[in-house]
């Protein structure tokens, strides 16, 4: 009896552990609330992937959500005042339900706008 429970447990320490890494996905959302959907990703998917995306100025300002399994994590958080990209990763299941990935403002950009826009003006005579 010994000898089988010590077998069982080298085969239970041995066993290769299953992937059980869960997601939320969709393509191109206007809402998170579209974005619920679960989905098992396979083997070599480690990643959860949030995709946010934005163009347009005040009221025609469009948003988008796309979330999936990923076996890499591309972080990428870019923003040109009209239009930002970002994507953030996570590694448990389920941790991508937020759609709200933070976009972060450049500074940079935004002066360099303001400064183009002052020189256009101050060549204009304005």
């Amino acid at each position: 009896m010994k000898a089988f429970l010590i077998a069982l447990l080298v085969a239970v320490l041995c066993a290769k552990q299953a992937s059980s890494m869960f997601c939320y996905v969709c393509e191109n959302e206007h809402s998170n609330w579209n974005c619920l959907k679960t989905y098992k990703c396979e083997d070599n998917e480690k990643f959860c992937l949030t995709t946010y995306s934005s163009a347009g100025l005040g009221k025609d300002m469009g948003h988008r959500i796309t979330k999936k399994c990923s076996a890499d994590c591309p972080e990428t958080n870019v923003n040109f005042g009209v239009a930002a990209y970002s994507t953030k990763c996570c590694s448990t299941s389920l941790c991508n339900f937020s759609g709200a990935n933070s976009i972060k403002m450049s500074y940079t950009m935004m002066f360099l706008g303001v400064v183009a826009s002052l020189i256009c003006v101050i060549k204009a005579g304005l």
